[in-house]
């Protein structure tokens, strides 16, 4: 593992080498504007109107259940989030703990074509987004210009990302709040406050869908924190990220929710465009810059897990800049040629499959937090992730696999999405409690199991 120091001025020079302490920087409230502004997206919009519009609540229980969805979600996204600064690896990389150098590959998979699914998808919609704002400009040719931007940002790397959504937060956050004034400052239908009605399967429906969105970001939170000290602790990046995603994202779905109320259309964002008024298109080319800086994300995380992938098979390399570059370009060419063959079938049959892969995350999310705060107690041996035999980690943590596929497997009696149905997966109408199941099941075989098998931790690692 390197202790090279050096750093380029413009182009991140890591990618998924430890960061040393000569080369931390940084204060933990970067974190807060990198959520918020990531999460103030068409999507989330899109998202938040699915609670009057879909499971016909009123405007208050919507309220509360995108509110207490969120703020629950929020938790198990901060919590991986805080783990950067002490490890101070990815944390796909940081997998490796819990399953073993050889057993992380797996999780790896599936997050990596998550990652890749949600990069395709919105290289085709900011490119429809680019044709509605430059109607001259050809879909295709906008499909590419926009996966080219969102690629550059990616390649500049983890500094970069920071420093844009940094101005971002600012722009989207007033943008947002000053449309939310616009629209409550004319004249609201009659039937506003009491149209729909307070329904418990929608409650917990809109429920889900807030907590599943923030769960969904884990496996690359710590991506993005950590460069920062590590004696920042875990309070602090906690907090600025719990506050970030869940204040962006409540601030995304709740003004998706009340612009369907005040100007229902058959498209979330055309009322979004006729509830704000003037503000209706200068928004709309504010939400394009933001897809194309929301997906360098989802291929920074996609390109630093293939890159993970190979290097568990080459235990000496180090990856650097040149690399990344290279997988960068590799990804952007791939991705782009999927978006401009695909139909529009295929797309909404890839954004299912997506969908479906992220229950393979919610057992991954409750191993990777107990293993680290609860049987680790916040240390881990960075020299022993990175050593070819895996260290103390091992190659292969067959019990920690096990768990992981009892945590999928108890999901399936209640799954409900476009490719299959349990049987009971109508338990709550129209709510998919598969994630629940799985997040109690994991949460219980886990720590009972690594009371008896888990070795002593000695110390952890403070240097490459």
């Amino acid at each position: 593992m390197s202790t090279q120091q050096r750093q380029s001025p413009l182009i991140e020079n890591k990618s998924v080498d430890y960061v040393p302490e000569s080369e931390r920087h940084g204060k933990s409230h970067s974190l807060f504007t990198l959520w918020f502004c990531t999460n103030i997206a068409p999507l989330a919009i899109v998202s938040g109107a699915i609670a009057t519009e879909t499971f016909h609540l009123n405007v208050i229980s919507a309220l509360t259940a995108i509110i207490a969805g969120h703020l629950f979600g929020g938790l198990f996204l901060a919590l991986t989030s805080a783990q950067g600064p002490k490890v101070g690896i990815p944390q796909m990389v940081q997998s490796r703990a819990q399953f073993g150098r050889y057993g992380s590959l797996l999780v790896i998979t599936f997050t990596t074509v998550i990652y890749l699914g949600f990069f395709i998808s919105n290289i085709s919609l900011s490119g429809k987004v680019i044709n509605n704002v430059f109607p001259s400009m050809p879909v295709s040719s906008a499909t590419v210009i926009g996966a080219m931007m969102a690629t550059a940002i990616g390649i500049v790397g983890y500094h970069f990302i920071h420093k844009i959504n940094k101005v971002g937060a600012w722009v989207m956050g007033a943008a947002l709040l000053t449309g939310l004034v616009l629209m409550l400052s004319q004249p609201l239908p009659a039937d506003f406050w009491q149209r729909g009605s307070i329904s418990a399967a929608g409650w917990f429906g809109t429920f889900c869908i807030g907590a599943v969105w923030q769960i969904s970001f884990s496996p690359y939170t710590s991506d993005y924190s950590r460069y920062l000290p590590a004696d920042v602790g875990i309070a602090r990046p906690f907090w600025a990220t719990y506050l970030g995603a869940c204040g962006g994202t409540i601030l995304a779905f709740v003004f998706g929710m009340m612009a369907v109320n005040i100007a229902p259309t058959s498209d979330a964002m055309m009322s979004v465009r006729h509830a704000t008024g003037w503000l209706g298109p200068i928004l709309m080319v504010l939400f394009l810059i933001n897809i194309i800086c929301h997906n360098s994300m989802n291929l920074y995380g996609a390109v630093l897990s293939l890159i993970t992938a190979v290097q568990t098979f080459r235990p000496h390399w180090t990856p650097g800049a040149a690399v990344r570059l290279v997988v960068s370009a590799l990804v952007l060419v791939g991705s782009v040629l999927v978006a401009l063959a695909a139909s529009q079938n295929f797309v909404s049959f890839f954004i299912n499959l997506i969908l479906a892969l992220i229950a393979v995350l919610i057992p991954w999310i409750v191993i990777n937090l107990l293993d680290f705060y609860y049987v680790n107690q916040q240390r881990y041996d960075v020299d022993a992730i990175f050593r070819a035999d895996g260290g103390r980690y091992g190659l292969l943590n067959t019990q920690a696999l096990l768990v992981y596929f009892a945590g999928i497997i108890v999901q399936i009696p209640f799954v409900e999405n476009a490719f299959f149905a349990g049987p009971y997966a109508k338990l709550i109408p129209g709510v998919d409690i598969s994630w629940i199941i799985s997040l109690v099941v994991t949460s219980i075989a886990y720590p009972l199991f690594y009371r008896k098998h888990k070795p002593a931790f000695a110390r952890a690692s403070s240097k490459a």
